[in-house]
């Protein structure tokens, strides 16, 4: 379970280098500030998750958790889609400015299909993740334990699920006074 999620980082961190490397530092770090909220979250609600199971970590075990963890796996879609670029999220500013940006560059047509093919897998494995643990069959044991009593866990993530949902747009302000990319 962690393993897939650390597995988004480093991609994550592939495209931060690849967008260096062009030279745009600006643009790495404003993805580094964004990843890095919507990701925080992502493992919070992961470590909630497999504190709940057990410390079980098999997705394959996982399974209509959002019946009984409703909270916890709504943050956890929202995260996984701000990792995916849905529109208006945190994740959604910076790696549009990046697709963007790769798109305009003169680069090797190997370039593009190596760098959009790892995009498209993020999202792939993205939503492969949230398809195993919020939907199908809970196949764990019969001892349902599962519930969402840590108050403390729940009131942080709800301080950064507020971040993960505006504050892209605000560090894109902060960060870009004027706008980044012009046709």
């Amino acid at each position: 379970f962690k393993k897939i999620i650390a597995l988004s980082t480093l991609s994550q961190l592939g495209l931060m280098m690849s967008i260096l490397a062009l030279g745009s530092y600006k643009l790495a770090f404003f993805h580094l500030l964004t990843h890095a909220l919507f990701k925080a979250l992502l493992f919070m609600c992961a470590g909630n998750i497999i504190h709940n199971m057990g410390n079980c970590q098999d997705i394959r075990f996982m399974g209509s958790l959002i019946l009984k963890m409703p909270l916890t796996c709504v943050f956890f879609n929202i995260c996984n889609f701000s990792l995916c670029g849905l529109p208006f999220l945190s994740g959604f500013y910076s790696k549009d400015l990046i697709v963007e940006i790769m798109s305009m560059e003169y680069l090797n047509i190997f370039i593009y299909l190596i760098f959009y093919i790892s995009v498209g897998l993020t999202v792939c494995y993205s939503f492969r993740l949230s398809y195993y643990v919020l939907s199908g069959n809970f196949n764990y044991t019969s001892l349902n334990l599962l519930s969402e009593n840590n108050k403390v866990m729940l009131k942080g993530m709800g301080g950064l699920i507020l971040l993960v949902v505006i504050m892209g747009s605000i560090l894109s302000w902060l960060i870009f006074p004027f706008p980044y990319f012009i046709c």
